[in-house]
């Protein structure tokens, strides 16, 4: 019976493109990258000025992603800030659709 058990863990482990590992990598890279962007600009919200730095585009092009409807923008006072984590994963989510 063990012999059963110890193939069966091993045809799994060597399965390839498994859903279930795929998603939980996507979500551990997202994390990932979240946790890098927030130590590395030391904040939780990122603004017009870290997305020019982060992406290598103008002030024109930020301003039209912060106005975007499927980029997610908060509204804070009369500035637009974006998440960390939600800028991560839609970083990752936007990067998936040009590959």
């Amino acid at each position: 019976m063990a012999q059963k058990t110890q193939l069966a863990a091993s045809t799994m482990a060597i399965t390839p493109y498994n859903s279930l590992n795929i998603a939980s990598d996507h979500s551990l890279a997202v994390a990932l990258e979240a946790k890098r962007l927030a130590e590395k600009y030391d904040k939780d919200f990122l603004d017009c000025n870290d997305l020019i730095k982060i992406l290598g585009v103008g002030k024109n092009n930020v301003r039209q992603l912060f106005n975007s409807v499927s980029f997610p923008t908060v509204v804070i006072g009369n500035r637009k800030v974006v998440s960390v984590a939600a800028f991560s994963l839609w970083a990752m989510q936007d990067s998936n659709n040009y590959m």
